[in-house]
């Protein structure tokens, strides 16, 4: 069962990779912590240069996180627009922006050819669309975007007219591919080239030195030259990261179209939080049967742990999405993911921030995680074999833009709000008034706790505590989770940890 309680418009085509669990000390050349799209990119293009390369990760089989709920939008089209990258960052970087996520679609595609994998990769245009009264916004983006260097197009008309008028932008050579299925075929050549994986392994601790060690929450110790961090937020800093880094939930939907009622291209529009399209095609899945199309439409982002019903999220895209497309014959799939908003729309890549030597971070992928990291893969195998890249400054984690720091100071505000938990009542006065299938937290004292009843009346109690910065979990109904609305991390109903920052689960409760 995955994390989440819905599931993608994607089968798992991950399982049959499941790697025991790391029972013993062992040294490797490199340690890649997390086995997403950035962590298996790492592994293997570090691989291919020779390097004998180690992943962990907290799921049995890699992709198991954040990276199988991506709706796989291949994208060098910033998605917080280039002419805010430019005014924060200055054109050059928003040049190099554009260029480091072209050459990540361009790798992609290459390792698809190199390694034959069959993931429905594509090429398509990506369509920028104005929300009424932001035909401004798209005439700035157009200007801005070919200052950038991107092949950009201002079209009168939106190619869907049901999606609104006024001017578009169209982005050439965008792409797209069905993620487990790339995500199993990376993971095969990866293993070719002698790269090892061990699941159900979560980092405990990770210090830097030469070498460089990971302790895991089994007891045992890899020992290596270099140490990369590529869970979805980072596990091993407490407070570094956490403060330009913010955790919001997206929502997606899929449901049938017949095949040719959609252009199959990428769309979205200016709203905040903007809806995003694209197709699954018979290719993307591996079909025969070419009748039907599943439209995928997804957006509606929120602060995690800061909805108390998110199930209304995916209502409101499938309002949303019938009101546009009378062929759509509702949603099949519903499903949510996780993304890390940073303080310029671009992820933090490079040497940790806090000065432990030999090890490395990715994190921040800004909803644009396929890209980034890509991105990632690339720049971290230029910088463990000490090579100059012109990406360094730009995704740099120990940045802190001037002009973002207005950001900075909001965005730490809504972090602390939560905080404010420790002070109002519980969901419900005790223990009792909890239902079957629901969870709620309890005051109990001084203290909260996290109470879960099973369908069965089963009883399961842990403090509401967030094991990795103190704030009060919520209960969140829709994925049957307990979430943090601090930092992001997540629990299972009983209090297994499954999302960082936090890297243990709820506490033991006092009764």
């Amino acid at each position: 069962m995955s994390q989440h309680s819905t599931d993608p418009a994607w089968k798992d085509t991950l399982s049959d990779f499941k790697g025991p669990p790391l029972t013993g000390d062992i040294t490797a050349d490199v340690c890649v912590v997390g086995a997403g799209i950035a962590g298996l990119t790492t592994a293997y293009l570090l691989a291919e240069t020779g390097r004998q390369v180690t992943v962990i990760d907290a799921n049995e089989s890699p992709g198991g996180g954040e990276t199988r709920f991506t709706t796989a939008h291949l994208a060098s089209a910033i998605d917080d627009r280039f002419f805010e990258v430019a005014r924060i960052r200055g054109e050059k970087m928003a040049r190099l922006a554009f260029e480091s996520h072209a050459a990540a679609i361009n790798r992609i595609e290459a390792i698809c050819q190199l390694e034959k994998i069959d993931c429905g990769f594509r090429r398509l245009a990506g369509h920028l669309f104005p929300a009424p009264g932001d035909e401004k916004v798209i005439r700035k983006e157009y200007e801005a975007a070919k200052a950038a260097g991107c092949a950009v197009e201002m079209l009168q008309d939106v190619p869907i007219h049901s999606l609104g008028a006024g001017p578009c932008l169209r982005f050439l050579d965008q792409g797209t591919f069905e993620p487990s299925r790339y995500m199993a075929g990376l993971w095969a050549a990866a293993s070719r080239r002698g790269v090892t994986f061990y699941g159900r392994t979560r980092a405990a601790e990770v210090n830097g030195g030469n070498p460089a060690e990971v302790k895991t929450d089994r007891g045992a110790t890899i020992k290596a030259n270099a140490v990369v961090v590529a869970t979805n937020t980072p596990v091993h800093t407490r407070v570094a990261m956490h403060t330009k880094v913010a955790p919001y939930s997206t929502y997606a939907i899929a449901g049938p179209v017949p095949h040719g009622a959609v252009p199959d291209g990428l769309f979205w529009d200016t709203l905040d939080a903007y809806h995003y399209i694209r197709l699954v095609t018979a290719r993307d899945r591996g079909d025969a049967d070419t009748r039907t199309d599943l439209l995928l439409v997804g957006g509606d982002d929120h602060r995690t742990g800061q909805d108390p019903d998110p199930s209304g999220r995916w209502n409101d895209l499938e309002i949303w999405t019938r009101e546009r497309f009378p062929q759509f014959g509702g949603a099949t799939h519903r499903w949510s993911g996780m993304v890390m908003e940073t303080l310029d729309g671009l992820a933090y890549i490079g040497a940790d921030v806090t000065g432990e030597k030999n090890v490395y971070l990715v994190t921040g992928d800004s909803g644009m995680g396929m890209t980034h990291g890509t991105i990632a893969g690339i720049l971290l195998n230029d910088l463990i074999h000490d090579r100059a890249s012109p990406w360094a400054e730009l995704y740099d984690p120990s940045r802190l833009p001037i002009r973002a720091t207005g950001d900075y100071v909001s965005e730490g505000a809504n972090m602390a709000l939560p905080y404010l938990d420790w002070l109002t009542s519980g969901d419900v006065k005790s223990i009792e008034d909890v239902k079957p299938g629901q969870g709620a937290i309890v005051r109990r004292g001084l203290t909260k706790l996290a109470v879960f009843r099973d369908d069965g009346g089963s009883l399961f109690i842990r403090s509401a505590v967030c094991p990795h910065l103190g704030g009060i979990v919520r209960w969140n109904p829709a994925e049957q989770t307990w979430d943090c609305p601090c930092h992001g991390s997540r629990f299972k109903p009983s209090g297994e940890v499954i999302h960082g920052p936090a890297n243990t689960g709820l506490g033991k409760a006092e009764l």
